[in-house]
């Protein structure tokens, strides 16, 4: 028996997952902004997958969640970006009791706890993707690595869908602990990105360069401090070996953890600029910067740790997303950069 996914969003993560479980006979909707449902339904949706092509010719479309009072889902799968959270949260709030269970595949670590602060905690599975999707329009995406999922065994519902989500190829994996999951994703995520994006450099030009591999190493040292006082442990991720990481970043000579992580690094972008260069430079004034370095800022509070590195990240990226600072001032210039982390 075929499950019924809501999709909030056809961008590259909804489509892939989507497009996936449609392919597989699921009865999949995608809610999406009225104004962009004509063309996407015109063209279909588009997949690349490790060399392969699918189409998904007739793609459902909703463009308000209210119908979901009529619409009986089994799972939404929430892959927006998480500077987007906001503004689907009074939607979600008002028709909570229509609700069912909603996988969160939203980077950071903070999201699922504002989802059950506004609609109940037993509503919210933790989740994430490790699975490198890249997005040619909305729509349409090429699969680059294929690696994973992951989401909290915390719901009846996650061990439900576990067949069907890895007979559509999506290799997902429960994990006992979500914050073990959330945060070791985070670190992830964290690599290479807010210095990329304020630098305008690539990844592997700072990983190179011995001082700002120093500000990036530091950066994932204050995260699993702040992990370690939580209570939180590395855990390794569909592809990812996690744990390998964080003894490389904790124990090893900078020498050697400069040439390992390189290799990571590079060999994990394939070439492509992370996300957080991709928001800034798009001028569309957002970024996850606040939800992901900002979140350590913010437990490191709590916890009465200092992170002056993701601190800095997160107040220049910040300055440069508004405007309140040009690009100009911080692009391939270190030096300026790492001068405010010393005299902030």
């Amino acid at each position: 028996m075929g499950f019924r996914f809501l999709i909030y969003g056809a961008g590259a993560i909804g489509t892939y997952i989507g497009g996936s479980l449609s392919l597989q006979g699921h009865e999949v909707v995608f809610l999406e902004r009225r104004h962009d449902i004509h063309a996407l339904q015109d063209r279909g949706l588009r997949m690349s997958i490790e060399g392969t092509q699918y189409q998904i010719p007739s793609p459902i479309f909703i463009s308000r969640l209210d119908e979901i009072k009529e619409k009986h889902f089994d799972l939404i799968i929430l892959a927006l970006k998480t500077y987007h959270l906001d503004g689907v949260l009074p939607d979600l709030k008002r028709l909570k009791d229509h609700l069912p269970p909603i996988l969160c595949l939203q980077n950071g670590v903070e999201s699922e706890n504002i989802l059950a602060d506004n609609i109940g905690e037993d509503l919210v599975i933790p989740g994430t993707v490790t699975t490198s999707v890249d997005k040619k329009q909305k729509g349409d995406i090429t699969v680059r690595r294929l690696r994973g999922m992951a989401a909290a065994d915390n719901h009846p519902i996650s061990r439900e869908i576990l067949p069907a989500f890895n007979q559509a190829g999506l290799n997902l994996i429960l994990y006992k602990q979500p914050e073990n999951l959330k945060w070791s994703k985070l670190l992830i995520n964290l690599m290479g990105n807010a210095s990329s994006a304020i630098l305008n450099m690539g990844p592997d030009q700072i990983y190179s360069n011995p001082l700002l591999f120093m500000l990036e190493l530091n950066q994932l040292r204050e995260t699993l401090n702040v992990m370690k006082l939580m209570g939180i442990q590395p855990v390794n991720l569909p592809g990812v070996p996690v744990k390998l990481l964080a003894q490389v970043v904790q124990y090893l000579p900078r020498q050697i953890s400069q040439l390992l992580l390189s290799r990571i690094i590079g060999g994990g972008r394939g070439g492509k600029m992370p996300s957080f260069h991709i928001d800034l430079y798009s001028g569309r004034g957002n970024s996850e910067v606040d939800q992901l370095n900002g979140a350590v800022v913010r437990a490191g509070k709590k916890v009465n740790f200092l992170t002056p590195v993701n601190h800095l990240f997160t107040r220049v990226l910040i300055s440069l997303i508004t405007g309140e600072v040009p690009l100009e001032k911080y692009a391939n210039k270190p030096e300026i950069l790492l001068a405010e982390l010393t005299n902030p």
